[in-house]
């Protein structure tokens, strides 16, 4: 069976427009924007990728206006600015919502559940990887890694982390995200926009009032390795698995040169309030 042009992305025809021009006020506040991030560097072009997250805070993704407008400030070609915008995953090139749901489906968190908890938020949405719910609220996507495997499986919404979900949670969360009700991360900051984010990641201050104070450290998961490495030893923990009945069992003291493990399989979900958010107790204890 052959394939089309058209359903192979491939057009034919009359080459494409010329992307719309921002209107005068935007572009205008846009390039303010910009002098001020450009003037960080000594290289204008190296102020690429804070631009696309500028433009993308001000359009919700990279549109072809936004990489237009990033080609001008910074003398470039658009080929040189898509190039870009084509290769991080961060830009997004097609409308999304306001909370981009990241699961983790890497290894660990992978067979702790995280495909489990993207192929339930998948039927539950309505949606596939990549796509925005009807409401505009939840963008579902799966992310290859959160760099957050001590506390797996790992869902983040727009780059800020929810701990030890389980499919449960993780429905909560976007029930709760859709709904408008109030949700806080495991760790960091209160959740903000997705074009909030962009701008933040663009290199403009945070300017809700104690967002900044909220910035979260290291879990206590994600320090064990440091504290063993200085030598201070903690009483080991057993630890049993996710909704298994605890056992009896033998608990061994173990010396400096030992290891712990860094993983807390601690069933919690910042968005069910009969269950405090993250590690119920330090590691270790």
């Amino acid at each position: 069976m052959t394939t089309s042009s058209s359903e192979r992305g491939v057009g034919l025809g009359m080459p494409e427009l010329p992307p719309p021009a921002y209107p005068d006020d935007v572009r205008a506040r846009l390039k303010a924007d910009a002098r001020e991030v450009i003037a960080r560097y000594p290289d204008s072009r190296s102020a690429l990728l804070p631009l696309l997250h500028l433009v993308q805070s001000e359009d919700g993704y990279v549109t072809r206006t936004g990489m237009k407008f990033c080609a001008d400030v910074l003398r470039l070609t658009t080929a040189e600015v898509t190039a870009v915008a084509t290769f991080y995953s961060m830009y997004r090139r097609r409308p999304s919502g306001d909370y981009q749901v990241g699961v983790c489906t890497n290894t660990l968190c992978a067979v702790m559940g995280g495909d489990a908890i993207f192929e339930t938020l998948q039927e539950h949405l309505g949606v596939g990887n990549g796509e925005t719910t009807g409401d505009g609220k939840v963008t579902l996507e799966h992310i290859e890694c959160n760099a957050a495997c001590d506390y797996a499986p790992v869902v983040m919404v727009n780059w800020e982390f929810f701990d030890n979900q389980t499919p449960a949670s993780a429905t909560r969360l976007v029930d709760d995200l859709r709904a408008g009700q109030p949700v806080e991360p495991t760790r960091g900051a209160r959740l903000c926009t997705f074009k909030e984010t962009a701008r933040i990641l663009a290199g403009f201050p945070d300017e809700r009032p104690g967002a900044v104070e909220e910035g979260g450290s290291a879990g206590h998961a994600s320090l064990v390795g440091l504290r063993l490495a200085k030598g201070e030893t903690q009483p080991a923990r057993v630890v049993h698995p996710r909704d298994a009945a605890p056992r009896e069992e033998p608990v061994h003291d173990p010396s400096p040169t030992e290891r712990l493990s860094a993983h807390d399989p601690v069933d919690t979900s910042a968005s069910d309030p009969a269950h405090p958010s993250g590690p119920t107790a330090e590691e270790g204890e």
